[in-house]
């Protein structure tokens, strides 16, 4: 996000405030910055000259971080994603100052004055990042979506590609995307559809400019470009999965679905909602089709979210398949190297395995010990969002204490009931007293502090 207009600092004060309650480096230390500036002025060798395809990048219009860029062709009844994915190891050895830094953050954690990257501005925004500014060392999946939108992995190469266009979620128009987008977007979500998964994406709950140069909270649900844009990923990341558990290596992101009891209340909530749900209809299936513009429909959406368990990263094991509930198949991530850790070894082992060698040793090992530093990483940049929220809340809230609003309980649980207020965008918590999910209320403001990050309502 853009920095903001921050007139008594409270923002900018608050914001300082989590970098040091979450440790989150200031900047690169002086010798990754070194290797970083040295990396990027050596000679790339070995790659496939692949710069004639006409390659586009779909983003946030603010990113510098370009992980992917796409084409498709048409191959019979047959669609066929070419899936480039930034090579981070032509700039990056194993065991030296930048790897040994990026295995430190995991990920890259995003905040609302910038970005805790995970790799330097010199590699991570620029020689790796597949903007339209030159040639780009990249990983390049070939990858096929048939008439059903099954996804299998055609072939793997190292490529130098060059992207023609830096297109924006915001500002992108139909013409400017390659023929076969819309269809190929389709099929994954028909496919999707066929296998009982569906990717719940309630609006997110996020800090934005406002008109007169402040900043305000807003629900921002997610765009049908975006939800296209992420079809490829999606396709891309199940066929590099089937592939590498086929071959018995890889690391792969998993989820248990709710439990029995999540799914009682979840059917609670529907019914609190008034969203329909038939008693002969599974949870997968009426997930399918929730409108995040609704705004019943996204409480619910939000609920779905809540109740499952949390999403981890786990290595292969002989025997065990690995699952993950929300897309009901095998997953890895594999298409986001630039702000992931992981998705390096990942890209490595499904471009040895493509090509008839074996996995390299580092990726091999590093298959055992990621899913702690990942799973750790995620978890604190969960944490970190959560507080970059309760404080802009403070923020939006500090001149309005006394004052009433409208609001709706969204969720029931030890700790108390889950408040969504429309406007602001404001979700908090109050003790239970009887409430039930769906019940709209009325909430007083009685306390809001920026500096400990509170805010505190009653009911009216």
């Amino acid at each position: 996000m853009k920095a903001l207009y921050d007139r008594p600092r409270a923002l900018a004060d608050g914001l300082a405030a989590i970098r040091v309650q979450y440790q989150l480096p200031a900047a690169f230390p002086p010798p990754v910055l070194d290797a970083a500036a040295a990396a990027v002025g050596g000679q790339l060798a070995g790659y496939v000259d692949r710069t004639a395809i006409p390659f586009v990048t779909l983003d946030p219009t603010s990113s510098t971080d370009l992980d992917q860029a796409f084409a498709i062709e048409v191959a019979g009844g047959d669609l066929v994603l070419r899936y480039a994915i930034a090579d981070v190891g032509a700039f990056v050895a194993d065991g030296d100052a930048i790897d040994t830094e990026a295995w430190a953050r995991g990920e890259t954690i995003y905040l609302p004055d910038g970005k805790v990257s995970l790799y330097p501005p010199a590699i991570g925004e620029s020689a790796a990042s597949l903007l339209p500014d030159g040639d780009r060392p990249a990983i390049l999946f070939s990858v096929r979506i048939g008439p059903d939108g099954g996804a299998s992995l055609d072939g793997v190469e190292r490529a130098l590609i060059r992207s023609r266009a830096k297109l924006g979620y915001a500002t992108v128009r139909p013409e400017d995307l390659p023929a076969g987008f819309d269809e190929l977007a389709q099929r994954i979500a028909d496919a999707e559809a066929a296998r009982g998964a569906a990717r719940v994406d309630p609006p997110q709950q996020e800090v934005v400019e406002s008109a007169d140069g402040g900043f305000e909270l807003a629900f921002r649900p997610m765009n049908a470009m975006e939800q296209a844009n992420a079809a490829l990923s999606l396709a891309a990341n199940l066929a590099i999965a089937a592939a590498l558990y086929e071959h018995g290596t890889g690391l792969f992101r998993v989820m248990p679905g709710p439990d029995e009891r999540a799914i009682r209340r979840l059917r609670q909530s529907a019914r609190a909602l008034g969203v329909d749900w038939p008693k002969d209809m599974t949870l997968e299936q009426r997930e399918i089709g929730l409108d995040p513009n609704n705004p019943k429909q996204a409480a619910y959406m939000l609920a779905i979210r809540r109740a499952g368990q949390h999403a981890s990263y786990a290595p292969f094991h002989p025997g065990e398949r690995p699952w993950h509930s929300a897309m009901q198949a095998t997953y890895v991530h594999a298409t986001a190297p630039l702000r992931r850790l992981a998705d390096r070894y990942v890209t490595q082992a499904a471009l040895a395995i493509a090509n008839g060698k074996p996995v390299p040793e580092a990726a091999a090992a590093a298959f055992q010990t990621l899913p702690a530093v990942m799973n750790r990483g995620d978890a604190r940049a969960a944490q970190v969002d959560s507080a970059v929220l309760e404080l802009a809340e403070a923020i939006v809230l500090a001149d309005q204490v006394g004052e009433t609003f409208e609001g709706r309980v969204t969720d029931l649980d030890q700790r108390g009931a889950r408040i969504q207020i429309a406007e602001p965008a404001v979700i908090t918590r109050v003790p239970e007293n009887g409430l039930h999910i769906g019940d709209a209320v009325r909430l007083r403001l009685d306390e809001a502090d920026p500096a400990r990050r509170l805010t505190r309502f009653t009911l009216v």
